[in-house]
């Protein structure tokens, strides 16, 4: 996000005029399509009705104005399904990474709120964000004359109590990795994430201890065995993509798993295919629980049933303890 500080937040009906203008420049500041997008069309009562539950908006705001939004219709009972919509950054913000933030959030929300597949529709005559959604783990479903329908199943909320329950996470997630696989882990500091690499190191078998590498930025760990080495990275203090170029990684990308640690937006290039790891923390200070959320990118992730996580990770802890 460089030096962009953003904050989202759901919106409210007295958003609604500020939405609809935002929206449409938004919009109107894209290259014309034939028929124009919808978007242009909407008017006040349509923004109130896109924002009446169980819909809702997102707004994300740059110093108090509106740099982008985006609007969810869901559907079913309960609604088990949700479409986004009129998905927009203004102008001046294109490019620092608030279409990603506001996807990823609303799309860890909803699978909160038990959604499971989300769907948005894109034109055909714009590629380039047809590019964009797949390269966020959404995939072609069908095509329409409204556009490209593209679809996401959400990630399975996994709660972590403790660190030995991350470390355990690691471990039962590190027997579905192969050399080639990338991970990229996202949280805030101190959410776990070299904790769950701590996890992954044991389930993999390779050599450690694994510690943060903040300072070395990468480290390799070899394997003990016939496995993958663990290439551990922390991208922190990258300030582009191009620095990472400079780390050579690619040397080492077909032969080992690389869990790079802050490489949203930074490491997608190293590979099509990817594991988003995204930790939150609790807002009570007090509750040490941790909610993980994996999300897949491309084919290699389609078949892995990362959704059985949690429960081989309970049974794991059921069949320690009966061992003691």
């Amino acid at each position: 996000m460089g030096s962009v500080d953003v904050a989202l937040r759901v919106a409210t009906q007295a958003d609604a005029p500020a939405l609809l203008e935002s929206t449409r420049a938004a919009f109107a500041a894209r290259r014309p399509l034939d028929p124009p997008a919808e978007a242009l069309s909407d008017d006040l009562s349509a923004v109130r009705a896109a924002l009446a539950p169980p819909d809702f908006g997102v707004i994300a705001e740059v110093g108090g104005a509106i740099a982008g939004s985006l609007l969810v219709r869901r559907a079913g009972e309960p609604p088990a399904q949700a479409t986004l919509r009129r998905v927009n950054v203004a102008s001046g913000f294109r490019g620092s990474g608030i279409a990603s933030l506001m996807v990823r959030q609303t799309l860890l929300r909803l699978a909160d709120a038990g959604v499971r597949r989300v769907c948005v529709t894109a034109r055909e005559e714009l590629p380039e964000l047809v590019a964009w959604w797949r390269s966020r783990g959404f995939a072609a479903s069908a095509t329409t004359r409204e556009g490209v329908i593209l679809c996401l199943d959400t990630p399975r909320p996994i709660q972590v109590p403790t660190a030995d329950d991350m470390r355990a996470l690691g471990a039962v997630l590190a027997t579905r990795l192969r050399p080639g696989d990338l991970l990229v882990a996202d949280g805030e500091l101190g959410a776990g994430k070299t904790t769950l690499a701590q996890g992954l190191a044991a389930g993999l078998g390779v050599e450690r201890p694994i510690l943060s590498p903040t300072f070395v930025l990468a480290r390799v760990h070899p394997s003990r065995g016939a496995g993958p080495a663990l290439v551990h990275v922390d991208a922190y203090r990258l300030g582009s993509a191009a620095e990472l170029d400079d780390m050579d990684l690619d040397a080492t990308a077909e032969d080992a798993v690389t869990f790079v640690e802050w490489g949203a937006g930074f490491v997608e290039q190293l590979s099509p295919e990817r594991l988003d790891v995204i930790i939150t923390r609790s807002p009570d200070p007090d509750e040490s629980t941790r909610t993980v959320y994996l999300l897949g990118v491309g084919p290699r992730w389609a078949q892995t049933g990362l959704d059985r996580l949690a429960d081989e990770v309970a049974h794991r802890d059921d069949d320690e303890e009966h061992a003691s």
